[in-house]
Formats: structure tokens, sequence, C-alpha cells
């Protein structure tokens, strides 16, 4: 996409970082006055987010911009899954640059653990591209407090109940299906 920004000359240096960040590649630059019109080639993915958005915070609400369609070019784009205990959910599969990849995996999956309940097992979410997991992170199970009923005494005896609820955990993940709420897909969209 051909986009073209008008800018007040003091807001330049942040749209071009802004430009940069969004894979943007300069075109030109023409001045009017006290304004500017930077043309750059965006890719649409990289535009149509959040572009807007960043690109009047930046400007304090002065910029203005205009795109239309230039033509198609080829992309290094991977398709992003993500596994819950080494299921893929297709739902939040998303296809990006393989430049973001890591980035947008770290932070899909930092934002699952924090809206994934916990379980009575321990959950595994992972963002993989491909077999080759490039980030992970874990929902810690509920842990019932098996020794309470065991007053002093024996060590073994509380060992025992310990190991017993370890055994019970590892079947559980086994067999346990994980489900993924609807605000955590919502959470996901949003970023």
């Amino acid at each position: 996409m051909r986009g073209s920004v008008f800018v007040p000359t003091e807001f330049m240096t942040a749209i071009y970082k802004l430009a940069q960040e969004k894979r943007g590649e300069h075109r030109s630059l023409e001045y009017l006055g006290k304004r500017v019109r930077i043309q750059f080639d965006f890719p649409l993915s990289e535009i149509v987010i959040d572009f807007y958005d960043k690109l009047k915070s930046i400007s304090k609400g002065y910029a203005s911009f205009d795109y239309e369609f230039a033509d198609l070019r080829e992309s290094d784009l991977v398709k992003l899954d993500v596994l819950l205990n080494g299921d893929p959910v297709d739902a939040l599969s998303t296809i990006v640059h393989r430049d973001k990849a890591y980035e947008k995996g770290k932070s899909l999956v930092e934002k699952l653990r924090g809206v994934i309940p916990r379980q009575m097992f321990e959950v595994a979410i992972q963002a993989a591209i491909g077999s080759r997991v490039i980030a992970r992170e874990t929902v810690k199970a509920m842990g019932k407090n098996v020794t309470a009923k065991c007053y002093g005494g024996d060590i073994t005896r509380k060992r025992k109940l310990l190991e017993k609820q370890k055994e019970g955990k590892k079947r559980m993940k086994q067999v346990g299906k994980v489900e993924v709420p609807q605000e955590a897909f919502l959470s996901v969209l949003k970023s």
C-alpha cells in the first residue's frame, strides 16, 4: 500500500520511527509550508491493525493519513500456532512476518497465561512455527493440601500422599481438556 502522511514538521522523526516499526519503505518527502507530506510503501497487514491510532497519538492528532493500493509483493510470512498441552488451538493461530514472530508469540503466550484459569493439572501454553516452539509459559496446577489431615508423626506418610497426588495430576493431564474462556480470545484479538 502506498501511504501518504501529512504532518507538521516537528513530528517528522516520530513518524519515521513509526514507519520503520511498521516495515514501511520511504518513497518521497515534500515540504508544504509548516507541514510535510511523506510517502511510504507499507504492507497492508501493518496498517490495518493499529497504524492510524499510533499515528494520531504520536502526532497529538495533527497527522492525517491517506493510502492507496500500490502492488503485490512477496513477503516472508509464517503461521504462528498456539498449543495448549500440545494440542493446537486453530482459533488463535495467526500469520505473521518472520521478523516479528518471536515478539508476537511471546506476547500472545504471556496474555493467555494471564486469562486461562488454573486447572487441577499444569497447562503448557506454547507458540510454535511448524514444529519449532518459540515461546512457552505454564499455568500452574491448583493444589489441594493433602497433608492437612496428617498431624506430626511419620514423614513417609506425608511423602506417600504427595506422590499419590502427583501421579493423579499426571493422569489428569493426559486425559483432561483445557477450556479456553471467551475473554482469552477477546484479549488476544485486541492486541
